[in-house]
């Protein structure tokens, strides 16, 4: 057992026989039920104007966490969900029991305090204690006060931990919620219908990714956690619902890096009668509100860099901004061949059999990502590596999709959908190929998905938007881990 280790041991044997004391005092120190009256927040609005060395006859009720014990009790802060409330105890007026309570506190208990209303001679609000009532006694100490809890894999691993010991980390939580909540009512505001699709597929497809592989005993069957909703969201669209979104979910069983989390929040939209350029718009939309909601600004700092989040954002073909940052010219290179031949020279490793789509779109990803720090959206993709979307309407080597790049990564993705059910099972049968030659994030064969097509479903405008990057940009947060409340570890 460590130094640390033995410290904390018997801290937690002083706290076991302060819990003793209560009990025997018979005092129930974790009670069903208390009820506040008052919060931090809520006095410091009520009584902003009373001056200084003011007793009021005001009776409150407070509850929250002790944070710090100073002059053996005389003063104790505790804080609850809005701020901090200071308690005042006079040793010399207070009666025997309360002082007998005051003993058996520690930093970390959570208490209830009832008295009077009053402000310091230095001015600070306070709460005159009159009954002080245990509400959970902590038998763990919490982290040094000054320093808070700072190691990353503490953090991450005990959330709770870091949220009672470091503010911030509670305040991007709510920040979190607080978009979400923004999109969600924008996006029902504009007329869509907020819907829940399995996340249990029977098929993977919807996205290029590995998936999670379960199996369900009942059916005997393998089942993958979904990697995308759009083709059951699309479906909905063929039998006649106008607009929909869904905000959950998705798993893909990758890389974990201070972008990427296997499980993750996702929110697709789909609309008829609506193309790509639509989604544009709609997407510069959802992150102005997002911005607005919980920064009051659309211009954000982010790791040094000053980004303007106020539409609409520049336009750029993935071809323009590859001959931009390399000089190479993608849409005058007719064969595959050729391509992988400029991806050669331009030291970027692509795969022999590569298409000129894959090599075009590897070269962006490469050299061109890196520069994308103000929002743009990157139109025109390879048909090739886009699967479910409309073929271009100028060039049948493109497609009618973009991706919206902010600080460098890539936050969404939208198509105007492929709706056509011939080239769709085309679209396919090339995932069919690619993913039997090896490639396991390939899409599958989804017969019932083209059968739905071939009812028809009318041109459709389809995005996702990586929820979790969305938060991370708008709270200036450069790890995916700081802003999910429970980020997937590694076995300890």
């Amino acid at each position: 057992m460590t130094d640390t280790q033995n410290a904390g041991h018997e801290q937690r044997q002083v706290r076991l026989s302060k819990l003793k004391a209560l009990e025997a005092k018979g005092i129930n120190a974790y009670p069903q039920i208390y009820r506040p009256t008052a919060t931090a927040k809520s006095l410091s609005e009520t009584y902003a104007e009373l001056p200084n060395d003011t007793q009021t006859e005001d009776t409150v009720k407070v509850a929250g966490r002790i944070r710090a014990i100073r002059n053996s009790g005389m003063f104790i802060d505790v804080y609850d969900t809005t701020g901090k409330v200071q308690i005042y105890t006079s040793r010399e007026h207070s009666s025997p029991e309360l002082l007998e309570m005051l003993d058996l506190l520690d930093i970390g208990d959570i208490i209830g305090v009832e008295g009077k209303v009053k402000r310091t001679k230095r001015g600070e609000l306070s709460v005159s204690s009159e009954k002080i009532t245990m509400l959970a006694k902590a038998l763990l100490p919490l982290p040094e006060k000054f320093h808070g809890l700072t190691d990353t894999d503490t953090k991450y691993r005990q959330r709770y931990l870091d949220m009672i010991t470091n503010p911030e980390t509670t305040a991007t939580l709510i920040k979190r919620s607080q978009i979400i909540t923004a999109i969600r009512t924008l996006l029902l505001n504009e007329g869509l219908l907020e819907v829940e699709t399995p996340i249990l597929h029977v098929i993977k497809g919807g996205a290029t990714a590995k998936p999670f592989i379960t199996h369900h005993n009942a059916l005997d069957m393998d089942l993958f956690l979904r990697v995308a909703p759009e083709l059951y969201l699309k479906r909905l669209i063929v039998g006649g619902m106008a607009g929909v979104f869904e905000i959950g979910r998705n798993f893909r069983n990758e890389g974990i890096d201070t972008r990427h989390n296997p499980e993750f929040t996702m929110m697709e939209v789909y609309r008829q009668y609506n193309d790509y350029t639509d989604m544009m718009t709609l997407v510069e939309k959802i992150i102005e509100t997002a911005a607005l909601k919980v920064n009051g600004t659309t211009e954000i700092e982010i790791d040094g860099k000053k980004i303007n989040l106020k539409g609409p954002y520049p336009r750029k073909t993935m071809a323009e901004l590859v001959k931009e940052y390399t000089g190479v010219d993608f849409l005058s290179i007719k064969t595959d061949e050729e391509a992988r031949e400029a991806c050669k020279k331009l030291n970027v490793p692509v795969d022999e059999t590569a298409d000129w789509g894959h090599c075009m779109a590897t070269v962006f990803e490469e050299k061109c990502e890196q520069h994308l720090v103000q929002p743009t959206h990157v139109i025109d993709h390879p048909k090739s590596i886009s699967p479910l979307t409309k073929e271009h309407r100028q060039d049948p080597r493109l497609v009618e999709r973009f991706e919206t790049f902010i600080n460098t990564w890539e936050l969404c993705n939208a198509y105007s959908e492929l709706t056509n059910p011939i080239d769709q099972r085309e679209r396919f049968m090339e995932q069919v190929k690619a993913r039997e030659a090896g490639d396991d994030e390939a899409d599958m064969m989804d017969e019932d998905f083209v059968t739905a097509l071939e009812y028809g479903m009318p041109p459709t405008g389809g995005l996702g938007v990586g929820l979790d990057r969305l938060v991370m940009i708008l709270t200036s947060s450069l790890s995916i881990r700081d802003i999910i409340a429970f980020p997937t570890m590694r076995k300890k």
